[in-house]
């Protein structure tokens, strides 16, 4: 229960206007954080309204969720969560979620429920960290090992997704992530040009 409370308590600092800004603790990049979340999948955001969006699960990394979609809530006000137009109709992602188990004080309004805190048994993203990546072609981008404070798209060498899923699963371990991510693509294309032509496959 402690770590819940934690995870969803931000520092607050205010600006000159009146307002909450979210401050927190940057927790780690992918590898660091996502042991500590209860969904870790891949999938294609299908829909998105006010603060929320839903994802289509394309794969169940580590966690289990009782359908096939999920809503996931982003920012609103001073929650530490990314803002819901990073993640547009149709484009996909590795997330790494934490259920919403508990409301916050006024957390959810039914006069306004596309704005909100969330539902019980949705989910919600951190800003705090290496929450989410970037997924095209079965490759990820983004924050995934060892990468800078605050970064959330470092230049990287993109990175299969099965060898991420192998690392959820307890299969790898972190070094192989920053190998692959520091792969030169372009000697990677080489090599597995020169593979193939000792086959024969090229002419």
């Amino acid at each position: 229960m402690l770590r819940r409370i934690l995870y969803c308590l931000p520092l607050l600092v205010f600006t000159k206007a009146g307002f909450a800004e979210c401050e927190c603790l940057w927790q780690g990049s992918f590898a660091d954080v996502q042991a500590a979340t209860d969904l870790v999948v891949s999938g294609t955001v299908i829909a998105g309204k006010g603060n929320s969006i839903d994802l289509d699960i394309a794969k169940t990394m580590r966690g289990a969720s009782p359908t096939e979609q999920v809503r996931i809530w982003l920012k609103r006000e001073d929650n530490c969560r990314p803002e819901a137009k990073l993640f547009p109709t149709g484009s996909s992602w590795v997330m790494a979620l934490q259920r919403i188990d508990q409301l916050a004080p006024g957390g959810f309004n039914p006069s306004t429920p596309n704005i909100s805190f969330g539902r019980v048994g949705d989910y919600q993203l951190s800003s705090c960290g290496g929450y989410w990546l970037k997924l095209s072609n079965q490759h990820v981008t983004g924050a995934l090992v060892d990468s800078p404070r605050w970064a959330h798209d470092p230049k990287m060498s993109p990175v299969l997704l099965d060898l991420v899923a192998a690392f959820v699963a307890g299969k790898v371990e972190a070094p192989a992530l920053l190998e692959a991510s520091r792969e030169d693509p372009a000697l990677r294309d080489l090599m597995l040009d020169t593979r193939a032509f000792m086959r024969g496959d090229m002419e």
